[in-house]
């Protein structure tokens, strides 16, 4: 069994509408509270951060999938939006929708549209941030599989 740890150091200076800063291996970044919850909307926040670590997870994992299975493309892009709801003050991550657009090969047979399509479905299941989040964020797929 393999063990990662990652580590992320965060110094927030102030109160509520101030900014801090973030820090983990490449990334380094100020944070604040987003200008949609009344904040100064300086560098990024732990909603575009959950969201941003929810499709990196799934589109790496399903480019993974694809190369595990010799599968070609031209391109892959996403488009991922995460809900947040706020009831009586309460802040909700509802859910995040991932909408992966896979463009196969000139060439790509019924079968490899098919395989893109089991694949894309299952990087969902297997990405350890959907994963990390099951049960409390709910999480949609909306794939388009294309031939160039």
């Amino acid at each position: 069994m393999a063990e990662h740890t990652f580590h992320l150091k965060a110094n927030w200076p102030g109160l509520r509408n101030d900014v801090g800063e973030i820090e983990t291996g490449n990334l380094k970044m100020k944070i604040s509270i987003p200008p949609e919850m009344d904040g100064p909307g300086v560098g990024t926040n732990p909603d575009e951060m959950l969201l941003g670590a929810a499709a990196t997870c799934y589109i790496i994992t399903l480019a993974a999938m694809m190369d595990r299975s010799s599968l070609d493309k031209e391109s892959l892009t996403m488009d991922s939006v995460g809900v947040v709801d706020v009831t009586k003050g309460v802040i909700t991550y509802k859910k995040i929708i991932h909408r992966p657009v896979i463009v196969l090969k000139t060439g790509a047979t019924h079968a490899d549209q098919q395989l893109a399509k089991r694949l894309a479905e299952k990087a969902e299941a297997s990405c350890m941030i959907t994963r990390a989040i099951q049960g409390n964020v709910e999480v949609e797929l909306e794939a388009t599989i294309t031939t160039a």
